[in-house]
């Protein structure tokens, strides 16, 4: 799938001390760290060093440190893409990836997010708004009722020193 020039060049920079290590360099080129460590042990037979960089792949890979990683788009930018690929016809929509550095799966992901958005509350949402107010009304309605039983108590209690205090004035 990638080609040896690639490889090295990936086994070149991951072995430099300035360059970026091996975690960063597998989420900056989208390979797996075990991947780029395979590279390393299959190009220890072959200088490194012999290996010229192709004038393209470099220019590619510039332009590709240049785009954001899928992830990395705002939900406008997302919409915005889904938008504009909509608009593109079939031959158009591959360069119009490539050169977004994203992937059909990536529309198609962005695209279903936002049809879920624009839907209306489904049952499930609608029911939890509902469960989460009667609990509401529930722990208000309980208060009061709390209230309500210590103010009997207390006035039970009242109504017994006052019948005690009676009781004393009349010995």
């Amino acid at each position: 799938m990638y080609s040896k020039a690639f490889k090295a060049l990936m086994v070149r920079k991951m072995a430099d001390p300035d360059g970026p290590g091996a975690t960063a360099l597998a989420e900056e080129i989208g390979v797996s760290q075990s991947t780029l460590y395979r590279w390393a042990s299959e190009t220890d037979t072959v200088d490194v060093a012999d290996v010229p960089d192709p004038p393209s792949f470099s220019k590619s890979m510039q332009r590709m440190s240049n785009v954001k990683r899928p992830q990395d788009w705002s939900p406008d930018e997302k919409l915005a893409a889904v938008l504009e690929a909509m608009s593109l016809s079939e031959e158009d929509l591959g360069a119009y990836l490539r050169s977004r550095g994203l992937h059909e799966a990536h529309l198609q992901q962005w695209h279903d997010q936002m049809l879920c958005g624009l839907e209306p509350l489904s049952g499930k949402r609608a029911e939890q708004r509902k469960i989460k107010s009667l609990e509401k009304e529930l722990h208000r309605k309980e208060k009061a009722l709390a209230e309500a039983a210590a103010l009997l108590v207390l006035k039970k209690k009242a109504q017994q020193l006052w019948e005690d205090e009676d009781d004393d004035t009349t010995l």
